[in-house]
């Protein structure tokens, strides 16, 4: 298999994680912006990441996901296969798919954005090295596209925040009973959906694309992650990932 991605990207980490998770081998092909616009319309899509099968092509991380499902062996299923866990599961997924993922990117982004050191390491890890060579030319107007696209904004990185908490506080009390999992007795998409797109407001030290110490987050953010690691919600993202090695 072939997994094209950004490689900071959090929709990239929860295919990678799956992928690695069932144990199967796979290339990672890694792009940073806006250069993963040369390959991915080749392969149908535009943004990452895109898993190449041989059983297809799929372009949304929750396809790879269901289709990864599909082929895992019956006690390696990422889904419950409980009819009722399985609709929680996914209503969930959709949930922090279609909004923790999109805010945490735009929390993220509010705060390194201006940072270009921060954000060539970010999306430059493991990528062609033109890509890299090339990063001080595009930065610049690359920049300017993201942040009229995200409308990037001091007020808006506040109103970000704040949902991202009120999602928190929801997978909080989800886990007040005591539970290990979101949902069932084991880990899985869903588990694997809420660490992987929460990872941006978490940085956890063994993320593979932002090991590191949070001295070289700035300030302000360095603060928040430690706020947001703080919750149950935050402590069960580090778990997940400690338990991921």
């Amino acid at each position: 298999m072939r997994l094209i991605t950004i490689p900071i990207s959090h929709y990239c980490e929860k295919v990678r994680w799956a992928l690695d998770l069932l144990k199967i081998s796979y290339i990672e092909e890694c792009h940073s912006p806006p250069f993963h616009l040369l390959v991915t319309p080749r392969l149908g899509g535009r943004t990452t990441p895109i898993l190449v099968t041989k059983d297809g092509i799929f372009l949304d991380s929750t396809d790879c996901l269901k289709y990864l499902d599909s082929i895992a062996s019956e006690d390696s299923k990422l889904y419950p296969q409980q009819l009722e866990l399985r609709q929680k599961a996914e209503e969930l997924g959709k949930l922090f798919d279609e909004q923790l993922g999109v805010l945490t990117r735009v929390w993220g982004y509010s705060h390194v954005i201006n940072d270009p050191e921060l954000v060539k390491q970010a999306w430059c890890r493991n990528v062609p090295w033109i890509e890299r060579m090339l990063f001080p030319v595009i930065f610049p107007k690359t920049r300017e596209i993201i942040c009229k696209q995200f409308n990037i904004t001091s007020e808006l990185a506040v109103e970000t925040r704040e949902k991202i908490q009120q999602i928190f506080e929801q997978v909080s009390n989800i886990l007040a009973d005591g539970r290990t999992y979101l949902v069932g007795d084991k880990l899985s998409a869903v588990d694997i959906t809420f660490a992987a797109l929460a990872a941006p407001t978490i940085a956890p030290p063994e993320h593979p694309a932002t090991r590191g110490s949070l001295d070289n987050f700035p300030v302000n953010m360095a603060k928040q992650i430690n706020q947001f690691r703080e919750t149950p919600a935050g402590q069960f993202v580090l778990r997940l990932y400690r338990e991921r090695k």
